[in-house]
């Protein structure tokens, strides 16, 4: 079955461009199917090994922003940048900093009757536009709240990636609300009901030079402005699945022993693996319970190579009818599904 899709399933959204990976879906059920909101990356075809060419958004001197290609040559700019990264370019100062992505990134609508062979959309839904999306937009996640399908993602610039919102009711029109969490904040997700009547979210942050990328919890009144940060689930230096990095992955979902979240954690060879954790009905900030050991880990061919191997990353769940849907980013090219009864999925957790 797996992976369900994959780069040729979609089709470039311009003659000149390839698609190196289709990831990091949102989920959501609408008008009886299941719609992911695909990440689409996309690189510019060019001739031969030397020549790479950089898709991103310029600035006009009117103000506005529109798609530009830039290109740069592998041995007359080897002095200053580093090519070594297929996904970026680097700078060669100390520590080297990344200056350009090869890909950008738009969101792309995808829809199914079962939940496994899925019509892609062949136009963006979303394409990147000012500023703060420059470089593209990343691993979306929906939250239907109040009549709405609320979107937070990955906003990528020269300035930084931010966490943005947007939201819409068809799928068609999109409002966009701005950035919620500046740079560098990621990994957001938002819970589908007001719980001691404010909205909540999972989100991460990462520190630069003290500390360690940990997931936090902050609430809001109106779901633009965030406060009341709590540190959630830290790196475990213990751990050999979970000793590099923490972020949250679907939106929670509520079950009658409280919130259950499925998040990522990478060791310090940057592999990619899934856990799990029940979170207090009434508290969110607390963690009852979670998974001591991977939930899901990269070992599938799919999983283990691709546009960066070894990672298995979750932007969307279903839960439905006692099964926990995962559809998972393989590799950071493909799409794939796995599936896991609630009761299996609470028997793996462990009373912290």
């Amino acid at each position: 079955m797996n992976p369900i899709l994959s780069p040729r399933d979609i089709r470039p959204s311009r003659p000149d461009f390839r698609v190196d990976g289709v990831l990091n879906a949102a989920a959501a059920e609408v008008d009886g199917e299941i719609l992911l909101l695909l990440r689409v990356a996309e690189s510019v075809r060019t001739d031969g090994e030397r020549r790479v060419a950089i898709p991103h958004l310029a600035r006009r001197a009117d103000g506005r922003y529109e798609l530009a290609v830039k290109t740069l040559d592998k041995a007359a700019d080897a002095d200053r940048y580093d090519f070594s990264d297929s996904r970026v370019i680097s700078n060669r100062d100390m520590p080297p900093r990344i200056v350009h992505l090869t890909s950008l990134s738009h969101f792309r609508v995808a829809r199914s009757r079962d939940g496994v062979r899925f019509r892609v959309d062949d136009r963006p839904a979303v394409f990147p536009e000012g500023e703060y999306e420059t470089w593209g937009i990343e691993d979306p996640r929906i939250t239907k709240l109040d009549g709405w399908y609320y979107i937070n993602y990955t906003a990528v610039s020269e300035l930084g990636a931010a966490t943005a919102l947007m939201r819409t009711k068809d799928f068609r029109g999109f409002e966009r609300l701005g950035v919620i969490f500046p740079p560098e904040n990621k990994d957001v997700s938002i819970f589908p009901e007001r719980i001691g009547g404010k909205y909540v979210a999972y989100h991460r942050p990462v520190p630069n030079a003290i500390g360690a990328p940990n997931m936090w919890m902050a609430v809001s009144d109106d779901l633009i402005h965030w406060g009341g940060h709590r540190r959630l689930l830290s790196v475990c230096a213990e751990s050999d699945w979970e000793n590099g990095r923490i972020g949250g992955g679907a939106p929670s979902f509520k079950t009658e022993r409280g919130w259950v979240h499925i998040y990522h954690a990478a060791d310090k060879n940057n592999r990619y693996c899934l856990g799990a954790f029940l979170a207090d009905p009434e508290d969110p900030g607390r963690i009852v319970a979670k998974t001591k050991k991977p939930l899901l880990e990269p070992e599938t061919d799919y999983e283990k190579y691709g546009f960066f191997g070894n990672v298995v990353f979750t932007c969307g769940v279903l839960y439905r009818d006692g099964i926990v849907r995962i559809y998972y980013g393989a590799a950071d090219q493909s799409m794939a599904l796995a599936e896991i009864g609630i009761d299996d999925l609470f028997s793996l957790m462990e009373e912290v």
